[in-house]
This record gives structure tokens, sequence and C-alpha cells, in this order.
């Protein structure tokens, strides 16, 4: 590369930088850093040529602090990443306590409220009639908490109190649960025989891998018509008798088929594990039986 010897400094290392990056546009700031760089220079030759000192032996004499000085700038670079790292989670840690915080608040109101229509001495929650304001607010309130909460735990905490209250008993409920969000629910081991889960949604959210826990779970003669139980875990849950007609249980995990045709009292309209109607489960299983 031939070097025009009636340039500046400045432009001869403009026209170097283009020559080694031909698509290189420097900015604003490179630029300004290019011309520090090349007075620099330009001011070391100067001062060098009246002690014989060249600009090779100025490079060798300034290429040690020069690199510390650029391991400084690398590693004050690295400690203010990590540093803004450390200060982003922080902000999500501070967000889901707060999260976590709200909703635990929003349960205990929920559960002061409910105590309070129980306890009222004039219309309590227990003897309302199915037409009863009273219950409509309660509903009301059930189905706002439950799709408020996104903890497996606090939603069992909403149906064990349900349950323990007498509220979400079979042939009596108090608390109509129809359309209830309660997917990734835990509710392993729990006792909900003869209750009245019609219509409830215990589908597993796949987005987030939660699944509705019912595993070893008390479901005896439970009342489950129209529940979409998707993707929900029922290994060794307990069915039998339960009313499941026209539940959706495509892809339950821990029962197949035949278990389910075995401990379950109602099944017409049923979607079963397989994702067959039972009905044709059913034709399916027989046509097995004559061929054989």
């Amino acid at each position: 590369m031939a070097v025009d010897q009636e340039k500046n400094p400045q432009e001869r290392a403009l026209e170097l930088v283009r020559w080694l990056v031909p698509d290189w546009r420097p900015n604003s700031q490179q630029i300004l850093w290019i011309i520090r760089i090349a007075i620099v220079l330009s001011l070391l030759v100067a001062i060098g040529y009246s002690y014989g000192i060249t600009l090779w032996d100025w490079i060798k004499l300034l290429v040690v602090p020069a690199a510390i000085a650029a391991g400084g700038l690398w590693f004050n670079r690295q400690q203010q990443e990590r540093q803004r790292e450390d200060n982003q989670q922080q902000q999500e840690r501070g967000l889901e306590i707060e999260n976590q915080r709200a909703q635990d608040e929003a349960l205990q109101a929920y559960l002061g409220q409910m105590g309070q229509l129980l306890l009222e001495k004039e219309r309590p929650l227990r003897l309302s009639k199915e037409d009863d304001e009273i219950r409509t607010l309660a509903r009301a309130w059930t189905l706002t908490v439950l799709e408020t909460l996104d903890g497996g735990r606090r939603k069992r905490r909403v149906l064990r109190f349900l349950y323990e209250s007498g509220l979400i008993s079979k042939g009596s409920a108090v608390v109509d649960l129809t359309k209830a969000d309660l997917r990734g629910a835990e509710l392993r081991g729990a006792d909900l025989s003869e209750v009245a889960l019609s219509g409830i949604d215990l589908r597993g959210e796949e987005t987030t891998l939660e699944f509705a826990t019912l595993v070893g779970a008390d479901l005896r003669r439970a009342h489950l018509r129209r529940a979409h139980l998707r993707e929900a875990n029922l290994l060794a849950a307990d069915l039998s008798g339960a009313d499941l007609r026209g539940a959706n249980l495509q892809g339950i995990k821990g029962i197949i088929n035949e278990e389910l045709e075995r401990q379950a009292g109602l099944l017409e309209g049923t979607t079963m594990p397989n994702g067959q109607k039972y009905e044709e489960w059913l034709k399916d299983k027989a046509g097995r039986r004559e061929t054989r």
C-alpha cells in the first residue's frame, strides 16, 4: 500500500484502518479515539527524533503499560457486567417474593371473607338456599382466588377449606365449582371422597410442565361429571364409584382404560386416557374379543 507523504497522521491512520478493514465505518466516538492516538504517536515521534528514539522503540516501551491498561479495562467491564446480572437477578427475586406475598395475602383475605360468611348469624352460608345471593358471592370469591393463585399448594388449601367446611359435599354442595381453575393443583393424597367437583379444570399446564397432582387421592364416589383432568396425575388414586360422565381424561397418568372402567361408577361420554370416547373404546374392546 502506497502512503501519501502529504497526508497528516490522522488521515494516514484512517487510511491504514480502511486498508486493513475495508468495510469498517467508524462512528464519531471511534474517530475521536483515532485522532487522539494519532496525535500521541505524532508527539512521540517528534520527541524521539531529537534523542534518536524511533516509533518502534516507543511501542516496545509502552506495550506493557498498554497491556496492563487493556487488562484493567477488560476486568472493569467484566465486573460491571456481573454487577448488572446480579442486580437483574436481585430484581427478579424481589418481584417473585412480592408476587408470592401478594398471593399469600389474597389467600388469607379469601379465607377470612369465607369465614365471615360461615359465621354469619342471620344467614350463614351453610344454611343458604340455592338462589341466595350469599352463594353467588361465595362462588365469585372462590373462582376469582383460584384464578389468582398459581401455586399448587395454595389451591390445595382452598379446596381443603371448602371440603372440610362441608361446602362442596356431593349432593349438598353450597359452593358451585363449575369451571373452577384448579390447574396445577397439588392434591397428593387429598381426601376428596364424595366431593362435588363437576366441571372443574384440573388439566396440566403444559407450558410450565405443572400438572394437577392427584397421586393417591381419595376420589371415591366423587362427582366429576364434565371435569377436565387432561394430563393430570392419578397414580394410585381411588376412583371407586366416581361419576366421570362427560369428563376429559385424555393423557392422564397412572391409570389405563381398563383400570378406569373397573373403578369408575359412570363413564358415559367420557374421553378415556387414550383419547377415545368411552363408547368407541367399548366397541373396539368387544371387536378385539371376537377376533381372538
